[in-house]
C-alpha cells in the first residue's frame, strides 16, 4: 500500500526495511493471522468434540469450519472501519466483518474466547517469524564478513587503543573482532526465536474458566485445546500460566536482544567510519553517487552513518519494552497496547533495515592497501619499540634503563613530528646511536608481519569454529546480497 503524499511516510517503510517486513506487520497480514487463529480455535472445539447447548450435538459443524476457511484472506478493511467507529473496539470490529462474511459461521467465531487470543496470539506468530528474517539476513552478513576476513587476514594494520596508535593488527583479525559481535547476536535472537511460546488459548483473565465452561468442566479437553491451537499455530510450546495477556517480560526479552544487535551495528559502523577519515577502507560509493551537494569531491561514508543512525533509534526502543514489562498490573492493563503497537513492529523494521545496510556494506567494502602500507611504516618505529627493548636486553642491558631510553627518544621524535621538523623513522636513528642498543640488529625490525601476532592463524581458527558453523545452519542465506532503496 502506497502512502498518499500528503500524510506522513515512516521512513522505516518508504525508505529503509524490506518489502516481506513492511508487508508482515502490514494491516493485511494482521486480520488473515486473526482469522486464521479463529479458523484453529473452531476447528481445535470441534476435534475436540465441542458440545452444543443440549448436550449431544457438535457445537461446530463442518460447514461452519468451510466457511471460516472460504474467507481467510478476502477481509474489507473498510467495512471493520466502520464497525469500529461505532464499536470503539478493533477486535470486535473484525469479528463483525468475519460474520458478515461467513454467517454460518457466527455463532462459534471467538468462542470462549478474549480479544489477546488473537492479538496476543497473532503478534507472537509475527515476531517469530520476524525473528527468523532478521536471523537469515544477520547469518549473511557475517558470511560476507567471515569472507572479507579471509581475504585480509593476514594484511598488517595499526591497532589502535583509546584511539591512539598500538601494536599492529590485521585487517581480517580486525574484521573478526566485528564479527564474533554479530555471531553473539545470533546466539541470543535465535534463542528468543527457538524458545518462543505460543499464548494459546487461556481465558479473559487467564484461568480458562470459559473454555472450562464450553467442556462441561472436562480439564484434560480445555488442556488439549491450549496444546492442540497451539500446535496448529506451529508452536510446541505454551505459556504455561498468563493472565489476560502473555507476559510482557517476553517482548522485553526479545527487544533487548533486537537492541543488542543494534549495539553491534552501531560499533562496526562507527569503526568503519574512522576507517574511512583515514582512508584505509571505503564502503560501496557508486558510479553516480554524490557525497555532497556542496562539496563535490567528497565520498562520506553515508551508509555506515546510516546504519548507525537507525541502530541508535534500534537501541532506545527496549526501555520502553521494559516499562511496559514493569508497569502491567495484576492481571492485566490497557496501556500496553497503543505503545506495543508501536515499538513491536518499528524494532523489527529498524533491525531489518540495519541489517540490509550492513549486508550491503560487508559485501562492499574496499581496503585501500597502499593507504594501509604507509600508516603501518609510519608508525613502525614506534611499533617496533618494544622487540628492540627485548632484543637489548636479550644483549645484556637493563630493562628499565632500556624501557627510559626507547620512551625519551619516542617523545622527542613524536615533538618534531607534531611541529613538522622530524619524521617517525628519526626515532631508529636515536637509538641505534644509544650503548644499550649497539648489539640489535635494527634491518631485522623492518617487516610488518613480524608484529601481528597470530593474528592470522586466529583468523582461521575463528571462521572454523564460529562462522563455518553459522554458514552450515543458514546454507541459504549464504551470498545473500541487499540494495539499498536511496
Amino acid at each position: 500500500m502506497t502512502t498518499p503524499p500528503d500524510v506522513y511516510d515512516n521512513p522505516l517503510i518508504g525508505r529503509y526495511a524490506s518489502k516481506a517486513m513492511s508487508e508482515r506487520w502490514g494491516p493485511v497480514r494482521k486480520i488473515r493471522t486473526w482469522r486464521r487463529l479463529w479458523l484453529a480455535l473452531a476447528e481445535a472445539q470441534a476435534e475436540l468434540g465441542l458440545p452444543a447447548d443440549d448436550g449431544t450435538s457438535p457445537r461446530v459443524r463442518p460447514e461452519q469450519l468451510a466457511a471460516l476457511r472460504a474467507h481467510l484472506d478476502d477481509a474489507d478493511l473498510a467495512r471493520a472501519a466502520e464497525w469500529e467507529r461505532k464499536k470503539r473496539h478493533d477486535v470486535m470490529a473484525h469479528i463483525e466483518t468475519f460474520a458478515e462474511a461467513a454467517p454460518a459461521a457466527r455463532d462459534i467465531i471467538h468462542l470462549g474466547a478474549t480479544s489477546c487470543f488473537v492479538t496476543d496470539n497473532a503478534d507472537l506468530i509475527l515476531m517469530r517469524e520476524s525473528l527468523h528474517q532478521v536471523c537469515e539476513t544477520l547469518a549473511a552478513v557475517v558470511d560476507a564478513l567471515g569472507r572479507f576476513a579471509a581475504t585480509w587476514k593476514a594484511e598488517p594494520t595499526l591497532g589502535f587503543t583509546h584511539f591512539q596508535p598500538a601494536q599492529l593488527t590485521t585487517v581480517g583479525k580486525r574484521a573478526c573482532l566485528w564479527v564474533y559481535d554479530l555471531v553473539l547476536d545470533l546466539h541470543e535472537l535465535e534463542r528468543r526465536r527457538d524458545e518462543l511460546p505460543f499464548r494459546g488459548a487461556k481465558g479473559t483473565t487467564g484461568t480458562q474458566a470459559s473454555f472450562l465452561a464450553l467442556f462441561r468442566g472436562d480439564h484434560e479437553k480445555v488442556k488439549k485445546l491450549d496444546r492442540l491451537v497451539a500446535r496448529k499455530a506451529g508452536f510446541a510450546r505454551v505459556v504455561p500460566v498468563t493472565g489476560q495477556t502473555y507476559p510482557r517480560k517476553i517482548d522485553s526479552q526479545i527487544l533487548d536482544a533486537l537492541g543488542g544487535l543494534a549495539q553491534s551495528a552501531h560499533k562496526w559502523g562507527t569503526d568503519l567510519r574512522l576507517l574511512a577519515h583515514r582512508q584505509e577502507v571505503d564502503e560501496p560509493f557508486e558510479a553516480d553517487q554524490v557525497g555532497s551537494s556542496a562539496m563535490a569531491y567528497k565520498r562520506n561514508p553515508m551508509r555506515a552513518e546510516r546504519m548507525c543512525s537507525l541502530s541508535r533509534y534500534l537501541i532506545g526502543l527496549p526501555s520502553m519494552a521494559a516499562d511496559t514489562a514493569a508497569t502491567q498490573w495484576l492481571e492485566r492493563t490497557l496501556d500496553d497496547s497503543a505503545c506495543r503497537r508501536l515499538y513491536l513492529p518499528q524494532a523489527f523494521l529498524a533491525a531489518d533495515a540495519v541489517l540490509r545496510i550492513a549486508l550491503n556494506l560487508a559485501n562492499g567494502l574496499a581496503v585501500n592497501r597502499e593507504v594501509v602500507g604507509r600508516n603501518v611504516r609510519d608508525y613502525l618505529p614506534y611499533v617496533a619499540t618494544e622487540n628492540l627493548m627485548m632484543a637489548a636486553v636479550r644483549a645484556g642491558g637493563d630493562r628499565q634503563e632500556v624501557h627510559e631510553l626507547v620512551r625519551t627518544h619516542s617523545h622527542a621524535v613524536t615533538a618534531r613530528v607534531k611541529d613538522g621538523t622530524g619524521s617517525a623513522a628519526e626515532l631508529f636513528d636515536r637509538l641505534r646511536a644509544e650503548p644499550a642498543f649497539g648489539k640489535v640488529d635494527f634491518a631485522a625490525t623492518l617487516e610488518p608481519r613480524q608484529y601481528v601476532g597470530r593474528a592470522p592463524e586466529q583468523v582461521d581458527e575463528f571462521l572454523a569454529d564460529h562462522v563455518e558453523p553459522v554458514r552450515k545452519r543458514y546454507a541459504g542465506a549464504v551470498g545473500m546480497t541487499a540494495e539499498l532503496h536511496v
